[in-house]
């Protein structure tokens, strides 16, 4: 893709969020587009796929801070066209020496390079004025890629192995990248002499624009890769084994190196970075490294003592309730909890709540009656020394 080509893209369009969004407006945009037009969900929907291709495009850049400056600066030096064609005749005055846009990228006068040429060489993976010509095929790393999993709430706990499908850009495999079909290379472009970029004089005018011939990647592909069609990348689906260690947190990202976008003419690869969903669970919570539980007890039980079997992630523990324990009071398990190699486990804390009955048959209501008086009797009162007594 040529510089003009790629400025005049509307990556924030594409997302559709505002210039002004945020890194985690611009993250939310793109997770529910992609999931909306990612392949699997759309097969055989070449528009769809079109547009997840824009959007991952779209995010690639916005959601890199550097890059980000840079398409926005560049954004705002072209919002008026006066840098092009469209320019002749323009509304400026260049001054009695005149004007070239050459100057803007580095090779002004005297040979010394300007701030723009940094700017360009960051967005359109260019060097300075000097490097240009070896641009179109220098090697350049993958991107990162950004995935997630959902996991149940042991699962995560305790470990699991999980398999990831993606779709993402890959060099490609037949031509290796060159774009060029097998046997054949490609060729320096003749118009421009490989640099991707012309330059023309109009009176007092000088415009730089992206070749013709070659759209402004400095080379020439006779025969066209048959599965590429000459880009040298290809969409390809594949399966990864992630292994997510034990006691991995919801929303915490695991890191797989060199499992991203595949390198482009012999680069590494980017890394995949892999977002955890944890889903709730119907009996454990989590504080840190502890799990907790609360169990339902009657009245009795806590007044006499007794020993409750509870839960955990692998089996079941006795707990012993001291008598006279009050409702409410947490009784730690040690070792019980999330583990946490190589330091062992946190704890398992077990709330004790006390259930009440709603409904009391004749012999237990006159037992409990019986209670309350021997209760009185014995001189306890549960509302001694409370303030509102």
């Amino acid at each position: 893709m040529s510089q003009r080509e790629w400025i005049e893209k509307d990556f924030y369009k594409e997302l559709g969020v505002s210039s002004t969004a945020t890194a985690d407006e611009i993250k939310k945009a793109y997770r529910k587009l992609a999931r909306d037009l990612h392949p699997d969900a759309n097969p055989d929907d070449a528009k769809a796929e079109e547009r997840f291709k824009s959007v991952s495009e779209a995010h690639a850049v916005l959601s890199d801070p550097d890059k980000r400056k840079e398409y926005d600066e560049a954004r705002r030096l072209f919002a008026s066209g006066g840098f092009g064609p469209r320019a002749q005749g323009g509304g400026f005055n260049p001054g009695a020496g005149g004007f070239d846009i050459n100057d803007l990228f580095g090779g002004g006068a005297g040979g010394q390079d300007s701030g723009l040429g940094d700017i360009f060489g960051g967005l359109f993976n260019r060097g300075g004025a000097g490097q240009r010509t070896a641009a179109p095929n220098r090697p350049r790393r993958g991107k990162d890629l950004e995935t997630e999993t959902t996991l149940a709430f042991r699962e995560a706990a305790l470990g699991v192995t999980v398999p990831l499908r993606l779709t993402s850009p890959t060099s490609c495999t037949t031509c290796h990248g060159s774009g060029a079909k097998p046997g054949t290379s490609p060729r320096v472009c003749p118009h421009c002499n490989g640099t991707g970029v012309v330059s023309r004089n109009q009176g007092a005018f000088g415009f730089s624009e992206p070749c013709d011939d070659c759209r402004g990647t400095g080379s020439i592909i006779d025969s066209p890769c048959e599965d590429c069609h000459g880009s040298g990348v290809t969409n390809r689906t594949r399966t990864i084994t992630v292994r997510v260690p034990a006691g991995v947190s919801d929303g915490q990202k695991i890191r797989l190196k060199g499992k991203g976008e595949a390198g482009l003419r012999g680069a590494p690869a980017g890394d995949l970075f892999v977002n955890i969903r944890v889903k709730p669970d119907s009996v454990f919570g989590r504080n840190g490294d502890d799990l907790t539980l609360t169990v339902p007890v009657s009245y009795g039980e806590l007044v006499l003592g007794t020993t409750l079997s509870v839960p955990t992630l692998e089996g079941r523990v006795g707990v012993k309730v001291p008598a006279g324990t009050v409702d409410g009071r947490i009784l730690r398990v040690r070792g019980r909890g999330i583990p946490k190699r190589p330091d062992g486990a946190g704890d398992l804390l077990v709330t004790v709540k006390v259930s009440v009955p709603q409904k009391l048959d004749d012999p237990a209501i006159e037992a409990l009656k019986t209670y309350l008086e021997a209760e009185k009797a014995s001189g306890f009162d549960p509302r001694a020394g409370w303030a509102g007594a």
